[in-house]
């Protein structure tokens, strides 16, 4: 469309988020029934008392849900400049922006402090395993990266649940604090207390990430060293380490770097997941929430935000592979 790949890059951008917004919004409206009538329905089994039409009729009116669908869909849309995503009537009228606040700084700091957790590890490990094929080591950490591919975050969730309480006869039942410094100010003895309930999802979260990152530097590695410019600068007399670290891992790694803006969100929704098994203050139980009551205001906003997300993660992941890859910047 345009000569200037950033500006094509910037419509792309806008095009796929007007876009994921329509399917969102039609998406959350599929099932019967309306946010309105599912709050009702549930404020009734909690009292035993029926509510009466007129007063069904007077909420959907007042919460905006009297009028076209598609009329519904372009004032949500056009709050979104102004900061404004509506409200969530699950959550008695409250603004979405002010759910989404104070919950996402957690539900981030999760994914990135993950992120970094199996990146951190995962491709020393790929490394060593791949310089060190077909040993003992390199075996066993391949089994262990196959296992964490193969449980799900959420059963690795349950699982420690079980563990802790049943087993090991721990009190603990979910969230990123102990009771008594839930409502506290933040001390020495609070931040403490996060860091260790931190640790549990954390490494939970970072097992799966790990296990794939680890495979892929590990095979990568494996096809750049035998590849001739590694025997050219073997013959050059170059130390192994240096052969290794400054040339072959620097190609082989490209690919991850192309992941990377794949992986937050996966990460993301990871903790989306496991904050609802584990009781985390993240937008994991919220979203969880309006998505059973159709609250699309709510609903929809966590899905554009998680599309934001992966947008710019792929713009970071393209920017970090031009500055690693001469071949890809000079392209």
């Amino acid at each position: 469309m345009f000569k200037n790949p950033v500006i094509n890059r910037i419509l792309s951008a806008l095009f796929t988020l007007w876009l994921i917004s329509v399917i969102s919004f039609i998406v959350i409206q599929l099932p019967p029934g309306d946010v309105v009538s599912n709050f009702v329905r549930q404020q009734e089994l909690i009292s035993g008392a029926s509510v009466p039409p007129e007063t069904l009729e007077f909420l959907r009116q007042r919460f905006g849900f009297g009028e076209p669908v598609y009329v519904q869909y372009l004032k949500w849309i056009a709050g979104f400049p102004k900061g404004d995503f509506g409200f969530s009537v699950i959550y008695d009228g409250a603004e979405v922006a002010d759910i989404v606040a104070r919950r996402i700084g957690m539900t981030l700091l999760l994914a990135i402090l993950a992120l970094f957790l199996s990146w951190g590890l995962a491709i020393p490990l790929g490394i060593y395993a791949a310089t060190h094929k077909n040993r003992f080591s390199d075996y066993l950490m391949s089994n262990v990266a196959l296992f964490g591919l193969s449980i799900p975050d959420f059963l690795m969730a349950v699982v420690y649940l079980f563990i802790a309480i049943f087993v090991m006869g721990s009190d603990y039942t979910g969230g990123l604090f102990s009771e008594a410094y839930v409502d506290a100010a933040w001390s020495v003895e609070r931040f403490w207390d996060f860091l260790k309930h931190l640790a549990v999802p954390l490494l939970i979260l970072s097992i799966g990430g790990m296990a794939g990152t680890f495979r892929i530097m590990r095979a990568n590695l494996l096809d750049v060293l035998g590849q001739q410019f590694v025997e050219t600068a073997r013959a050059k007399g170059l130390r192994e380490r240096v052969v290794i670290y400054k040339h072959a891992a620097r190609i082989a790694i490209n690919p991850l770097i192309s992941r990377l803006g794949m992986q937050l969100p996966v990460l993301l929704n990871g903790t989306i997941i496991i904050s609802i098994v584990l009781d985390l203050p993240t937008l994991g139980p919220p979203f969880y929430r309006a998505l059973i009551a159709q609250d699309m205001y709510l609903a929809g906003t966590v899905l554009m935000l998680l599309a934001v997300i992966l947008l710019i993660g792929n713009l970071i992941a393209d920017l970090l592979l031009a500055w690693s890859d001469p071949r890809v910047r000079d392209g």
